[in-house]
C-alpha cells in the first residue's frame, strides 16, 4: 500500500458490499410485516369480540401464536435494521458508533425477546 501513487492511497478504501445484504434484508423484512400486520388486522377484523378471554382463546391456536412471534421477530429485526443504517449514517465518532449499535442490539434483542416470551406466556397460560 504506497503512497506515491493514486492507486496505492484509495487501495483497501473501496466498498464493504456489505449495502446490497442489508438493503435486502430491509426490504425482506418490510414485505413480510406487510404481510403478517396484513393478517393480524384481518384475523382481529373477524374476531369480533375483543375481551381479554376471547383473545387469549384466540391466540392459543398454533397457527396464530406462530403468526403473532412471527409478526414480533420481524418487526423488531426490521426496527434493528432501519435505526443500525441511521447510527452508521449520521453519527460520526467510532466509539459513539459502537455504544450505540451495541445499545440498539441489546434494546431490540430484549424486546423481541420479551414480546416472544409474552405470547407464549399467553398461549400456555402463563406458566411459561
Amino acid at each position: 500500500m504506497g503512497n506515491g501513487t493514486s492507486i496505492g492511497r484509495v487501495r483497501g478504501l473501496g466498498a464493504a458490499h456489505e449495502g446490497p445484504h442489508h438493503w435486502l434484508l430491509q426490504r425482506f423484512t418490510a414485505i413480510g410485516n406487510l404481510v403478517l400486520m396484513t393478517w393480524l388486522l384481518v384475523s382481529l377484523a373477524l374476531l369480533g369480540d375483543f375481551g381479554h378471554a376471547n383473545v387469549i382463546k384466540w391466540l392459543a391456536h398454533p397457527i396464530n401464536a406462530t403468526a403473532m412471534i412471527l409478526l414480533v421477530t420481524s418487526l423488531f429485526w426490521h426496527a434493528r435494521l432501519g435505526l443500525q443504517v441511521l447510527i452508521e449514517d449520521y453519527i460520526h465518532d467510532g466509539g459513539s458508533k459502537f455504544a450505540l449499535i451495541a445499545a440498539l442490539n441489546l434494546a431490540t434483542i430484549g424486546g423481541g425477546a420479551f414480546g416472544i416470551f409474552s405470547v407464549a406466556a399467553l398461549v400456555f397460560g402463563g406458566k411459561a
